[in-house]
């Protein structure tokens, strides 16, 4: 049976990792870019905000898998990057539903990612798939419109698995690239009261699922991305800088001072996400790190 893969944002840190993990999983993958010749993967040029895309991409893939986004964490949360924030989310997403509804195609499963800032600030509330999104909270808005125009897909008959993804670590980028630096500068401190909740997901344990996803079946529906142990911000740190054999000899960053250095942005980190992985626990995954003193040591133990 054919497995063709076509990724969007294939060249961001999660769909470079998954990319090499489908090859070697037996899967065929090409990319959708706006800059084709310049990938390791066959590849089909598209323009989300203008609407275009490459008439064969879709005919070519036997699953979609859709990543595309700009990065929540790139400067300031101006008005125009939180358009950007948006519409690269948006525009992608509603493409793929257009091209699914109008050409002749053989995809049989679309999975989309999403976000755990769907549920905004929630203290120590331990979040599910049925939980409400936040009402009146930026990332919960964006999240909640490209869920939204994921669902478009399904209307079509295709099976459609929504991802809200974590934390991702990895020593390639995201926010342990930053938070690791500032402990090996033993600058390290937590962020805020500390108290507020950190879901994680460790990089290869989330492309696993990707892949999972579109191997089962059952997956159809929302899924909570994160690994089965939250912890908090304080329990991070002080688990990263052990790790990284770093003492913590700051206090605490205060609340203010994030907020006057980051904005509206800095409630990536302050705010508290417990989210529950019972789901896809439920549907038989197991995770390779399901802890997080284990998942940095795979990025920073002693032989790495």
């Amino acid at each position: 049976m054919s497995r063709k893969v076509l990724i969007t944002g294939g060249t961001g840190m999660i769909g470079t990792r998954l990319a090499e993990m489908l090859i070697d999983g037996g899967y065929e993958v090409a990319l959708l870019s706006r800059t084709p010749g310049n990938n390791r993967y066959p590849s089909f040029r598209w323009e989300p905000l203008a609407g275009t895309i490459d008439e064969a991409a879709v005919p070519y893939a036997d699953y979609i898998i859709n990543l595309a986004g700009s990065s929540v964490s790139d400067g300031k949360w101006t008005q125009e990057r939180k358009r950007e924030i948006l519409s690269s989310r948006l525009a992608g997403t509603q493409l793929l539903a257009q091209q699914l509804r109008q050409v002749a195609h053989h995809v049989r499963a679309f999975v989309s990612a999403s976000a755990i800032g769907i549920y905004g600030d929630r203290d120590d509330q331990l979040l599910t798939e049925e939980t409400a999104p936040a009402p009146d909270d930026f990332l919960a808005t964006v999240c909640r419109q490209w869920e939204n125009a994921a669902e478009y897909v399904r209307e079509d008959g295709i099976r459609t698995a929504i991802m809200r993804i974590g934390i991702v670590l990895s020593p390639e980028g995201g926010a342990l690239v930053p938070l690791a630096r500032t402990v090996k500068m033993m600058a390290g401190a937590p962020l805020g009261s500390g108290r507020q909740y950190m879901s994680w997901i460790h990089l290869d344990d989330l492309c696993r699922l990707f892949i999972q996803a579109l191997e089962d079946a059952r997956y159809d529906g929302l899924y909570n991305a994160v690994a089965p142990h939250p912890v908090t911000n304080k329990e991070f740190t002080e688990t990263l800088a052990e790790v990284l054999h770093r003492p913590l000899v700051l206090p605490k960053v205060p609340e203010f001072g994030l907020k006057l250095m980051m904005g509206e942005m800095s409630e990536i980190v302050l705010a508290s996400q417990r989210v529950s992985a019972e789901k896809v626990l439920s549907q038989g995954f197991r995770f390779e790190y399901s802890t997080l003193k284990p998942a940095l040591e795979s990025f920073y133990g002693e032989d790495k």
